[in-house]
C-alpha cells in the first residue's frame, strides 16, 4: 500500500469518540441510521422564562470514569465533553494513555470551539455583580477560555506536540480536523487528536438567537419535528451541544501497529464570505470556494463525490444557499449526489457540528450507509436535490464523501474523506 499521496504522508482515521444528544459515537451512528431524533425538552437549565424550550441536549452526562471529581468541578462542561470524547476515541483507536504519553512530542491536539466553557465566566460575572466583591474564583476566567478543551486533552494524555484551537464559529470542528491532517502531512506529528466541542446551551444564548429570528419557535410540544433541513416548512435551527473527537494517524504509523482504519482524510479547505457578520452570502460564493478548494486539495473531480454531508441547519437562508452552492460546484451532477443533514436529528452544535458530522461521514464510508434527513416532507423549489428523506440508504461502492460547515462571520470549511 502506498504510504504517500501526492508526495505527502497519507492521513487516516483510526478512532472515533463523541458526546452528543444521541450518545457516544456508536449510539450516535446507530440512531442516525434509524432516523431517531435526540432533540427534546431542555432539562439542564431553567427554561420557564425563555420562549424556546427544546434543544439537542446532552443528557445524564457523567465524566467520573475519566476525570477526578475535584478536577471536574473546576472544568467547564465543554472541557469535560472534550476529554471524555477523546478518551473514547483513543480507546476506539486501540491506543492507551501510556502509548500516547510514550509518543509524546509526536502527538498533536487540534480541537475547535466557538466559545468553549463560556458559562464559567458568565456565572462568575453574575455572582460578582449580584453578591458583591468576595474573593473571586481564580480559575473561572481561565477555564472559560476557548483553548481549555484542547489543553485538558493535551494534559490528560501528555500529548506534547502541536496544540491548536481554531475558533471559527460553526466551521471550527471541520477546520480543526483539516488542520490536524496538515500536521501529519507536513511531518510534524504521527498522531493527532482532533475535533470540535460546544456547550453554550444557556438562557442568554437562547434569547440571543431567538432575537435574531434564527431558531425554530413553534415546536416546544413536538421537539423531534423542529429541525427540518431543506423542507419547505423549515423555520429555523435547533440549538444543540456536544463533542466529537477523531484520532488521525499517518498511514505508515497506523499500519505499523496494525490499527483498524475507518477512512482517509483526502483534502480540506476554508474560505471567507467577506460579506456580513451573521447573514449568509445568498450567492454562496464562499461556500463554493471552500468546496472547490477541498476537491482540488484531494485531487478529485466533482463527479467523483458520492455523498455530501450538508451543513443543513434548517434555516430558510442556509439551506437554499447551500443547495445553490452545491449546484454551482457540481453542475448537473448535483442532482445525482445524495445529500443529508445530521442536524435534522441533533440540532446545531456550533463548533462541534463539523466534527460530529465528520464522524457521520466517516461511518458512511466505513459501513456504506447514508443516514437520512428526517422531517423532510414538503419539497421546496429552492431546495431540489436528493436529501435522502427520512430513511437511510444502503450504498454500493461509495468511495468519496464531502462534508460542509459554514459559520457566523462568513467562515466556510469543507473536508473530503475517502476509502483507503
Amino acid at each position: 500500500m502506498e504510504l504517500l499521496r501526492n508526495g505527502r504522508p497519507r492521513v487516516v482515521v483510526t478512532g472515533l469518540g463523541a458526546v452528543t444528544a444521541l450518545g457516544s459515537a456508536k449510539s450516535l451512528w446507530e440512531s442516525l441510521k434509524a432516523g431517531t431524533s435526540g432533540i427534546c425538552r431542555i432539562q439542564t437549565i431553567p427554561i420557564d422564562h425563555v420562549p424556546i424550550k427544546i434543544a439537542g441536549e446532552v443528557r445524564d452526562f457523567n465524566s467520573s470514569a475519566y476525570i477526578d471529581y475535584k478536577e471536574a468541578r473546576r472544568m467547564g462542561r465543554a472541557s469535560q465533553f472534550a476529554v471524555v470524547a477523546a478518551h473514547h476515541a483513543v480507546e476506539d483507536a486501540g491506543l492507551s494513555v501510556d502509548q500516547i504519553e510514550h509518543l509524546g512530542e509526536r502527538v498533536g491536539v487540534v480541537v475547535g470551539t466557538t466559545l468553549g466553557s463560556h458559562e464559567l465566566s458568565t456565572n462568575a460575572t453574575i455572582e460578582y455583580r449580584t453578591r458583591g466583591y468576595r474573593k473571586p474564583n481564580p480559575l473561572s476566567l481561565i477555564n472559560a477560555l476557548p483553548n481549555m478543551p484542547a489543553h485538558y486533552i493535551s494534559r490528560f494524555f501528555q500529548a506534547l506536540g502541536p496544540l491548536n484551537t481554531p475558533s471559527t464559529a460553526c466551521a471550527a470542528g471541520t477546520q480543526s480536523i483539516g488542520e490536524a491532517a496538515e500536521l501529519i502531512r507536513n511531518g510534524r506529528s504521527d498522531v493527532v487528536i482532533s475535533g470540535g466541542v460546544e456547550s453554550i446551551l444557556q438562557d442568554y444564548t437562547i434569547a440571543g438567537f431567538h432575537a435574531m429570528t434564527a431558531l425554530a419557535t413553534e415546536y416546544n410540544d413536538h421537539p423531534e419535528a423542529a429541525s427540518r433541513p431543506f423542507d419547505r416548512t423549515r423555520s429555523g435551527f435547533v440549538m444543540g451541544e456536544g463533542a466529537a473527537i477523531v484520532v488521525l494517524e499517518s498511514l505508515a504509523h497506523a499500519l505499523k501497529r496494525g490499527a483498524r482504519i475507518y477512512a482517509e482524510v483526502l483534502g480540506h479547505a476554508s474560505s471567507s464570505d467577506a460579506f456580513h457578520v451573521a447573514a449568509l452570502d445568498p450567492k454562496g460564493d464562499g461556500a463554493v470556494r471552500a468546496m472547490r478548494w477541498a476537491l482540488e486539495d484531494a485531487h478529485l473531480n466533482p463527479d467523483q463525490i458520492d455523498y455530501i454531508n450538508a451543513h443543513g441547519t434548517s434555516t430558510p437562508a442556509n439551506d437554499a444557499m447551500e443547495t445553490l452552492a452545491i449546484k454551482r460546484v457540481f453542475g448537473e451532477q448535483a442532482y445525482k449526489i445524495p445529500v443529508s443533514s445530521t442536524k435534522s436529528m441533533i440540532g446545531h452544535t456550533f463548533g462541534a457540528s463539523g466534527a460530529i458530522e465528520a464522524v457521520a461521514s466517516i461511518m458512511t464510508i466505513f459501513e456504506q450507509i447514508i443516514h437520512p434527513t428526517i422531517n423532510y416532507h414538503t419539497p421546496d423549489p429552492d431546495c431540489d436535490l436528493d436529501y435522502v428523506p427520512n430513511v437511510a440508504r444502503v450504498m454500493r461502492d461509495l468511495r468519496y464523501v464531502l462534508s460542509n460547515s459554514f459559520g457566523l462571520g462568513g467562515q466556510n470549511a469543507s473536508i473530503v474523506f475517502g476509502v483507503v
